[in-house]
């Protein structure tokens, strides 16, 4: 695994031990920052991110090498927290994020200062827990308004953006697939 964009490009992240943990691909990261920088205004650039079920940490650096201000992850299992550290300490952009153990479904309310604008959420497959986390989310005013929201799911899985979030597009990758969505006004 490597950040595959932006000014640390190239550069190695570790990776899990155990199959508990599936990080998003090399190649699906930089499909999905393709759209996200052509499509949507690089809306990676100046960002507050916002990553659930963080896992190794692989979406939120990628947005952060890419320009994005601030990034949160939130994973509530210990050896993937591990991984998101060594990768934070590895980047040298410790002072610009914050390791969450919560699990990402139950997040509870937010500070005020915790509005976030781009959101990745990428679950274990299959088990409906994008749409509890992001309807979490929502619940407990983490996301800024209009907030640019990414869940990577199964494409078996059907997923289907809660109440109050608009699908812009889908786009599948293998088995897996792609939703971009807003959030909330």
């Amino acid at each position: 695994m490597r950040i595959v964009g932006g000014r640390f490009r190239g550069r190695a992240l570790q990776g899990p031990s155990s199959s508990a943990t599936r990080p998003t691909s090399d190649r699906l990261r930089e499909a999905l920052f393709n759209v996200l920088a052509h499509a949507y205004g690089d809306a990676a650039d100046g960002a507050r991110v916002l990553d659930l079920f963080a896992g190794t940490g692989a979406l939120g650096l990628e947005a952060l090498s890419r320009g994005a201000k601030f990034a949160v992850f939130v994973e509530e299992a210990p050896e993937p927290r591990g991984l998101i550290r060594a990768n934070v300490e590895a980047l040298g952009v410790g002072g610009i994020t914050r390791i969450f153990r919560r699990d990402a479904t139950k997040l509870g309310a937010a500070l005020a200062s915790d509005s976030f604008d781009l959101v990745f959420c990428d679950p274990p497959y299959g088990r409906g827990l994008a749409e509890k986390a992001l309807t979490s989310a929502r619940e407990g005013n983490w996301l800024a308004p209009a907030a640019l929201v990414v869940v990577e799911e199964s494409v078996e899985a059907a997923f289907a953006a809660p109440e109050g979030f608009e699908e812009l597009e889908r786009r599948r990758y293998d088995a897996s697939e792609i939703v971009i969505m807003r959030g909330p006004s």
